[in-house]
């Protein structure tokens, strides 16, 4: 059985602006700003929650099932997961909307600028989990609010086990809804920033969260992560990279671990690693879905990074 992936499919424009962005914008004239960067360099990449996770849950042997919604500019996209094998059948084109979109630019000084469209994204409530085929496992990673508010209701009426990741839709939530969907949860996946923000929200503890939900699992970036469970908390330490190219995608590839150690009934020691460790690899490369590697080749750097085996 697939695992279901919910979430946002998007486009990702990255450009570079070689100069400082508070060279060209005036402190006493912010009220009335209207600049123009020129940008010679440019690249498009393919991301999105959704893409991202199947395609880092691919490279580790699994079987993603990705649900979303997108637009009529989704062509190149499609062709792309079809020649990495991942099933799209239920990725649903909107012929009256563009597939979201990010426009990201940043300076000599790495501020960026963004602006995002969301597109088909907010559409995503008009996908229907009970007219997909069962999936052992499940994930609602950011998209349209709506669409997670009724995937995770989906889900929970399917008996199907599901990881809500709010991620950067954190935000859409009040703290009634935040509990709502945590209560029909069984794993909660947040970063260190998220975690504060969704206490305050919602006035629980990590207590609280696993009086509903079996775990909470908080990143924390370049210090590895902690995995809260009724029984034990664990402290996953981080694992070592190479460089630091580019952390664009990297809670989405950590996901992914989550994931394929769910899926394969790992305890959370090593589940927690092999999700830490595709944060690592992902960050080595640019972009969200660049970096490739085989499993066996995976399984060998697991083993030199954390002396241990995950067969």
């Amino acid at each position: 059985m697939p695992a279901i992936i919910c979430g946002s499919f998007a486009y990702d424009n990255i450009m570079s602006f070689h100069d400082r962005f508070k060279s060209h914008i005036l402190p006493d004239k912010i009220h009335m700003l209207n600049v123009s960067f020129l940008v010679p360099a440019m690249r498009r990449e393919f991301g999105g929650c959704a893409g991202n996770i199947a395609y880092n849950l691919m490279l580790l042997g699994d079987q993603p099932l990705p649900v979303g919604t997108v637009g009529k500019d989704f062509e190149p996209y499609r062709e792309w997961l079809q020649d990495l094998g991942i099933d799209s059948r239920h990725v649903m084109t909107l012929d009256d909307c563009y597939t979201a979109q990010a426009f990201i630019t940043t300076d000599m000084d790495d501020n960026q600028i963004t602006a995002f469209h969301p597109g088909a994204m907010s559409h995503a409530h008009r996908n229907n989990l009970k007219d997909i085929q069962r999936g052992r496992i499940g994930i609602v990673s950011p998209d349209g609010k709506e669409g997670m508010v009724e995937h995770a209701r989906q889900f929970a009426e399917l008996g199907t086990p599901f990881i809500f990741d709010p991620g950067q839709g954190m935000p859409m939530f009040n703290g009634e809804e935040l509990r709502d969907v945590i209560a029909k949860s069984t794993w909660v996946t947040v970063n260190d920033y998220e975690w504060q923000l969704m206490q305050d929200r919602t006035g629980w503890k990590a207590v609280d969260v696993l009086r509903n939900a079996e775990a909470l699992i908080v990143t924390l970036g370049g210090q590895g992560s902690v995995i809260h469970t009724r029984d034990k908390t664990y402290e996953i330490p981080p694992a070592k990279v190479s460089a630091i190219n580019d952390p664009t995608g990297c809670g989405d590839a950590y996901r992914a671990g989550l994931l394929h150690g769910l899926l394969h009934g790992m305890d959370w020691e090593i589940t927690g690693r092999i999700a830490g460790l595709m944060g690592a690899i992902k960050i080595e490369s640019p972009g969200t879905q660049n970096h490739r590697f085989t499993v066996p080749e995976f399984k060998a750097r697991f083993r030199e990074t954390y002396r241990i085996s995950n067969d």
